[in-house]
């Protein structure tokens, strides 16, 4: 994993509604992604993980901070050569299998569609030539192409979707819960899969999903998002060994475990936002230790610092 962060999110919001009466999605995140690691965000639903995904693609515009792909700020105005690198080098992987493949175009079309749009000196039999290898890459068959979606089943159609961010020779993936739509039979080996194309293509991952059972398999590092903030980030095994903020820890204590009986003497850890008081001391983002990151007041940080002393 390289030293030098190949994405850096720097204080993003991002809002919805109109300017007098905004709903703040995304208020003041800040992190950073390295070259060849798989990084996870987790949350909640509606806590703002996808926007976040999102807003780095440029589908939705950020209302303030900004975010660095390789050093140069891609939100905002920027300009259409700039534009369009981005556009080859940053991917997603969308979260419905179904609903993010167009239904009336043949896989073909569907695969080489950013073909169309970033390069079109390719000529067609070019074009026939990249999709059929897309397609191997990802375990289907070349004459897969002349198929439509429907004809697929949930695991194929998100290894097209996989195909189709492949083909754009792409540095960085944004993956959007992608397989939480899928079978449970069907999710180890997706996962699998994108573990092989990251060795193999030396791809970066921004895997977001709100199973931390998945994440542990496959984040070097994780981010905790909640109601647009993040809560808590460190490396994957510190953060599930040693959780310090209070919504990480309930998370973590909704985590199904292979056997009940392990516990069966653990009442469930419940999150309830007024255990805070920022009252008198505000909550600030603060790296509490080497690479392990939290949110809380002055007090709250102390606590968790003799936490960590006392090992």
């Amino acid at each position: 994993m390289s030293e030098q962060p190949i994405l850096s999110v720097r204080d993003l919001k991002v809002d919805f509604g109109s300017h007098r009466k905004p709903f703040h999605a995304v208020r003041g995140v800040s992190f950073d992604v390295f070259r060849g690691e798989t990084f996870g965000l987790v949350g909640e639903s509606g806590s703002g993980k996808t926007t976040i995904g999102r807003a780095i693609i440029r589908i939705y515009e950020a209302a303030g901070g900004e975010i660095l792909f390789r050093g140069q700020r891609i939100s905002g105005r920027i300009s259409k050569d700039l534009d369009r690198e981005v556009t080859r080098k940053i991917q997603m992987i969308f979260q419905d299998p179904m609903a993010s493949l167009n239904e009336r175009a043949k896989v073909d079309y569907i695969v080489a569609e950013g073909l169309y749009n970033t390069d079109r000196r390719l000529t067609q039999e070019q074009r026939r030539q990249k999709v059929e290898q897309a397609l191997l890459d990802v375990g289907l068959l070349p004459e897969f192409a002349s198929r439509f979606p429907h004809e697929f089943s949930g695991g194929q159609r998100q290894r097209i979707g996989i195909a189709r961010a492949l083909i754009m020779q792409p540095e960085f993936i944004v993956a959007d819960e992608p397989i939480s739509a899928l079978d449970v039979s069907i999710r180890a080996q997706v996962l699998n899969l994108m573990a092989e194309l990251q060795k193999e293509r030396g791809l970066t991952y921004l895997f977001i999903s709100h199973d931390l059972s998945v994440m542990r398999f496959i984040c070097d590092r994780i981010a905790v998002i909640h109601k647009g903030l993040l809560m808590e980030l460190a490396d994957t095994e510190t953060l599930f060994r040693h959780p310090l903020h209070p919504y990480t820890q309930a998370l973590l204590s909704a985590v199904p475990m292979p056997s009940p009986d392990l516990r069966q003497d653990e009442p469930p850890v419940l999150y309830d936002e007024s255990m805070h008081d920022y009252s008198v001391h505000l909550p600030v983002w603060c790296e509490i230790e080497p690479g392990h990151f939290v949110r809380g007041s002055e007090p709250e940080l102390e606590a968790y610092r003799k936490i960590i002393a006392e090992g």
